[in-house]
């Protein structure tokens, strides 16, 4: 569920396609994302035995990943090194005051099964997007979350 109002068109990022947009202010730490309808999670190695799906999945928590196959609106968010939201167990959360017409994009190295190179490269810098541990991830993020809060609330 994507909650504050927003559209999607053509990403300012190049060779991404289309991306996610705010049509309203989103405050530092504030929720833009959160999960629903999520029926089931899923192993990797189930995933993995039915490749096709990899290209719609995502890691929530260790070795557990959801699946769409109808392609939700969050799935364009596009991926970024240097992000506008925080993926964080499901939720992606605002990483400073975005104003209308941001593009949310988060670190794709945090729903990637650890070690998993993605398919392309990260435009702004060139370099590889590999999936971190998921202690490596859980860790980032909520170091990451716990700065975010702590400076919203200052």
């Amino acid at each position: 569920m994507i909650l504050p109002r927003y559209r999607i068109d053509a990403s300012t990022i190049r060779g991404a396609g289309k991306g996610l947009f705010l049509e309203e202010a989103v405050e530092a730490g504030r929720i833009i994302t959160a999960p629903d309808a999520i029926e089931q999670t899923f192993r990797l190695n189930d995933l993995l035995a039915k490749p096709d799906q990899m290209y719609a999945s995502a890691r929530w928590f260790e070795d557990r990943y959801t699946f769409s196959p109808d392609w939700p609106d969050e799935c364009y968010i596009n991926h970024s090194f240097a992000p506008t939201g925080l993926w964080h167990l499901g939720f992606v959360f605002a990483q400073h005051d975005l104003p209308v017409g941001t593009e949310i994009t988060v670190d794709y190295r945090h729903l990637l099964p650890p070690g998993q190179e993605e398919d392309f490269i990260d435009t702004a810098t060139g370099e590889k997007i590999v999936g971190l541990s998921w202690d490596e991830s859980l860790m980032t993020t909520t170091r990451a979350l716990a700065r975010v809060l702590d400076s919203a609330s200052n």
